[in-house]
């Protein structure tokens, strides 16, 4: 697998400095994506998700952020050292991304067409006629209707949904080796919802692009992704491939995630909830920073932060548990419930 990495993210430390002192939001994070792959990330608001895959754009603010280590290769290229040119001819064209708000993301003054040939005319050089044909073509390929017409409206004559769609169009722009999408569905309807998800696997799929699917909601990754990165307090606990994350989940925190998924079908429960909260990282607490919140807890886990322990070739989790010295837990029943759910709906696709 190691000639099918397009992107590797190597022992990234991110931390920004605020008038209260410096936060680390991102301690050390370790992940590859590999060609037509879709590697999601979870996990709660703060964990360090969305700042992690803005530093391979190098979109974070300059004045405050502080990459105090890591790689992140592309291409054989190290996206934090190379020029700021050599990466506005990377961004937008090989690697793109899609905002969870578009309202804050598109030009409210210009108009839908000429914003998505803006970055064709700037990155393939087109014409600004032949630009604004493939706008259109862009248009048409991400479900928008009267798609010549559509191009000569402005934003806010969108709806929610087909703005993203629009979001999407642009970011296939330029044929992208990696779309990051960052919780693109969050603030649309189920339904909607519903709709992007499978435009983004079909488009997936027809292009062979690789995308890094930012997301707190574990049901939209069973329907997304091919691998599962689990994120707590800046660093990754636990990764592994879908099936793995959902069958076998081996992190404490995962399977809070896990059980804290919403069911209409699974009735006469009250939902299960991870009490406490995340630390501030301002000060990390000493140990796992997860140990206040996880009724697993060992001794250990207070003292000392855990290793990423193997559980096979593509699944590892950052757990004392996994410590062949560790008491045996079983995970909550309600992570049991979702699983047997998670089985029966990969029997309908199989079916």
């Amino acid at each position: 697998m190691e000639e099918s990495k397009i992107l590797e993210v190597k022992d990234l430390a991110i931390s920004f400095k605020t008038f209260e002192g410096e936060v680390s939001a991102v301690r050390g994070v370790t992940f590859d994506l590999h060609k037509g792959e879709t590697l999601a990330i979870v996990g709660e608001s703060g964990s360090g998700k969305s700042v992690s895959t803005k530093a391979i754009n190098r979109i974070l603010p300059k004045k405050n952020t502080f990459i105090k280590s890591g790689e992140i290769i592309f291409e054989d290229k190290d996206l934090l050292k190379i020029s700021e040119k050599e990466m506005q001819g990377i961004r937008g064209k090989d690697i793109a991304m899609i905002f969870q708000d578009p309202m804050t993301s598109l030009n409210p003054t210009m108009k839908i067409g000429r914003q998505i040939a803006e970055s064709i005319i700037v990155h393939q050089h087109e014409n600004k006629e032949n630009a604004i044909k493939r706008a259109v073509e862009l248009l048409d390929m991400v479900g928008i209707k009267n798609p010549e017409k559509s191009s000569n409206l402005y934003p806010h004559q969108f709806s929610g949904g087909m703005r993203q769609r629009v979001m999407i169009a642009m970011a296939l722009a330029c044929h992208p080796k990696i779309i990051i999408a960052d919780e693109p569905t969050t603030a649309l309807d189920v339904t909607i919802q519903a709709q992007i998800l499978d435009l983004m696997n079909e488009l997936k799929d027809k292009l062979n692009t690789s995308i890094l699917f930012i997301t707190h909601d574990l049901g939209v990754v069973a329907q997304m992704a091919d691998r599962v990165a689990v994120m707590y307090a800046g660093k990754i606990v636990e990764i592994g491939t879908v099936d793995e994350i959902f069958y076998n989940p081996q992190h404490p925190y995962t399977w809070g995630l896990l059980a804290s998924m919403p069911s209409a079908d699974i009735e006469g429960h009250d939902l299960y909830n991870i009490n406490g909260s995340p630390p501030n990282l301002l000060c990390v607490p000493k140990g796992d920073p997860f140990a206040p919140r996880n009724e697993y807890a060992l001794e250990i886990d207070f003292e000392e932060e855990p290793e990423m322990f193997k559980v096979s070739d593509t699944h590892y989790a950052a757990t004392w548990l996994l410590h062949p010295n560790a008491p045996k837990v079983t995970p909550p029943i309600e992570v049991m419930r979702r699983r047997e759910k998670f089985l029966n709906l990969k029997m309908k696709e199989v079916i």
